[in-house]
């Protein structure tokens, strides 16, 4: 398995791990991508999977590069210390490697979030820091609030589909050291990609390499060098196939092809604001209406 630095930490992760959101494929799927050499795994205290995530990792601790992330309703001082110490007894162990915060909450100073990040880092229970889902902006904001330490990661949706994060947030990070962690680097399933690609050349590029169309979706992400992705599997042969995108890079020709024939879109500021302030049940209410449609 390729690996990629984090940040510039000096600490290398696998360039494809292991996606728990929404996950319920037990232990076996995430052993089987440990054991192929995805030996970095994602989760969150908002996910409900800590529990199989410690698991899975029982026994081989040590070898794995473990990320959870503190949720927005957890951002003040004492609330993310507690989160903290919930997460890592569920997962079993006594350090986070990758502590993470879910999305940006503008009701609490970021600075007083990062505060208590920092001293989770220096009482040795959280190795380094993350954040998910932050813009440019955000994310400057961010690493002005930092004093001690510093901001490796952002978490962030990116995919043969949504590139939104191609308009700058990806320049931004590899410039600035951080690496990006594509989540639903498969959109919401493979065929939402092929659904977008009237020629079919997702599928032909495929077969002409010998992968899956899966395969190279995952690689198509990360032929940028500040790119790692973490799929999520629910089985063990998709978790197998899914492992099996790295070690290898797309030429420029398919890269090429990708993407000027697969139909694709940035998300727009204000799209991206009514995504965040929308209600919960507002937003599974069209996400479920979206999954009704017919596809195409």
């Amino acid at each position: 398995m390729q690996r990629k630095e984090l940040g510039k930490s000096g600490v290398h992760l696998p360039e494809i791990g292991l996606g728990t959101w929404n996950y319920h494929g037990g232990v076996e799927p995430l052993r089987t991508g440990l054991e192929m050499g995805a030996l970095f795994i994602d989760t969150a205290e908002s996910y409900g999977t800590e529990t199989v995530v410690a698991e899975a990792v029982r026994g081989m601790r040590d070898r794995v590069f473990l990320a959870t992330k503190v949720s927005p309703d957890h951002f003040r001082h004492d609330d993310v210390l507690k989160a903290a110490d919930n997460s890592l007894r569920r997962l079993r162990t006594d350090h986070i490697d990758l502590y993470q915060l879910h999305e940006p909450n503008h009701r609490i100073p970021v600075e007083e979030t990062l505060g208590a990040m920092e001293e989770l880092v220096d009482a040795g229970k959280v190795r380094f820091i993350g954040v998910s889902n932050f813009t440019v902006t955000e994310l400057q904001r961010a690493q002005r609030a930092m004093r001690k330490h510093t901001i490796v990661s952002n978490q962030v949706r990116y995919n043969l589909v949504d590139r939104t994060i191609e308009k700058d947030l990806l320049r931004y990070c590899e410039a600035n050291g951080i690496v990006v962690i594509a989540h639903t680097p498969l959109a919401r399933g493979l065929p939402h990609i092929l659904d977008r690609d009237p020629g079919g050349a997702l599928v032909e590029i495929a077969g002409t390499l010998g992968k899956t169309p899966a395969q190279v979706a995952l690689n198509w992400c990360l032929r940028h060098r500040a790119v790692v992705v973490i799929p999520k599997g629910n089985s063990a042969e998709h978790v197998a196939e899914n492992c099996g995108a790295s070690d290898w890079r797309l030429d420029p020709e398919h890269v090429r092809r990708l993407d000027q024939e697969i139909r694709f879109r940035r998300r727009g500021r204000l799209e991206i604001f009514l995504r965040r302030r929308l209600p919960p049940g507002v937003k599974n209410g069209i996400r479920s209406l979206v999954q009704r449609l017919p596809r195409g």
